[in-house]
């Protein structure tokens, strides 16, 4: 696909899945498929989603280099078309990422969200070499996952101008560090699809932006279909109210929580399995959580109007 194909097709509410296990902590690739399935008849559908499989929500660090594969061969299997699939690659060189991204293209993917391969201390022009080698050796999407926070993972506006050309680059997962304007967004957007990844969605709407990450959509896809209604229609303020009315108070919750246990999923895991939805726990050394956090999360859900299983009630 070219440029603007793609460009077309990764667009909207960036849907950032769990990998279910088995009681056992073994890939549940049935529970994949029917979650995936659930997920597009609740409407995550090409056009206004794309599911993000085997991610660092999707637990991919903790993944064999076996195992990944087969989660995103049952979402594009399951999907069948009717929602785009994208996989990610993280922390490997330019040669191991370029063999994961045929991998995943192969598989059917339309896309790869990929962070700057920081474990190689790259400079600014080593990012660029990155990006161009892979953009020259695969036919699908890459979404730049700017993790400015980690080490050797910023990447300045001028890098990612450098970047505008390049045929697969075609999507920025944006996240301003500190120094850098939000608002910066606005000299990318007409090379690049734009997600919010800092919990500001009407803002990168606001700005020219193309979609945003989600927060519980897996668990309950109907709220961020209506924020993106509302952000698509204009109505960026009243997308970001209604935004900050979920993400404020789980959010507040997930910082409590981590206290006890770390891991990217264990909130969203939390919310599938009170949903009606399980997916087991995360595999160590996170821990689910306990009986106490889990009826707080309940209370929370419940307070926003959710419309929680009697059964996840007991």
């Amino acid at each position: 696909m070219n440029r603007q194909e793609l460009r077309d097709i990764i667009r909207g509410l960036i849907v950032v899945t769990v990998t279910p296990f088995d009681d056992d902590l073994k890939l549940d690739l049935d529970a994949m498929a029917r979650d995936v399935e659930y997920w597009v008849d609740s409407g995550l559908v090409k056009g206004k989603a794309v599911l993000k499989v085997a991610s660092v929500m999707g637990e991919l660090t903790s993944m064999t280099e076996a195992e990944w594969p087969q989660v995103v061969k049952t979402a594009v299997e399951t999907a069948n078309g009717r929602v785009p699939v994208i996989s990610c690659v993280h922390g490997k060189d330019t040669l191991r990422t370029i063999e994961d991204a045929k991998i995943a293209q192969d598989l059917g993917a339309v896309g790869l969200q990929i962070v700057p391969p920081f474990e190689n201390l790259p400079t600014q022009d080593d990012i660029v070499r990155y990006y161009e080698a892979i953009s020259n050796a695969i036919e699908i999407g890459v979404m730049i996952y700017h993790a400015h926070w980690m080490p050797h993972s910023r990447i300045e506006i001028e890098t990612f101008k450098r970047m505008a050309g390049l045929e697969h680059i075609v999507a920025i997962k944006w996240n301003s560090p500190a120094d850098v304007p939000y608002e910066s967004m606005k000299e990318l957007v007409g090379d690049f699809n734009i997600f919010d990844n800092s919990n500001q969605p009407g803002r990168c709407y606001k700005n020219g932006g193309q979609g945003f990450l989600d927060h519980l959509a897996p668990a309950y896809p109907q709220h961020e279909l209506e924020l993106l209604e509302l952000f698509e229609a204009g109505k960026f303020d009243e997308g970001q109210a209604a935004w900050d009315k979920v993400a404020a108070p789980t959010g507040e919750f997930n910082r409590t929580v981590l206290a006890n246990s770390g891991g990217a999923a264990r909130l969203k895991k939390a919310a599938m399995a009170i949903m009606g939805r399980p997916v087991g726990s995360m595999r160590p050394p996170s821990q689910p959580l306990n009986d106490e956090e889990m009826g707080k999360l309940r209370e929370v859900l419940i307070g926003l109007g959710w419309p929680v299983p009697e059964s996840t009630l007991a």
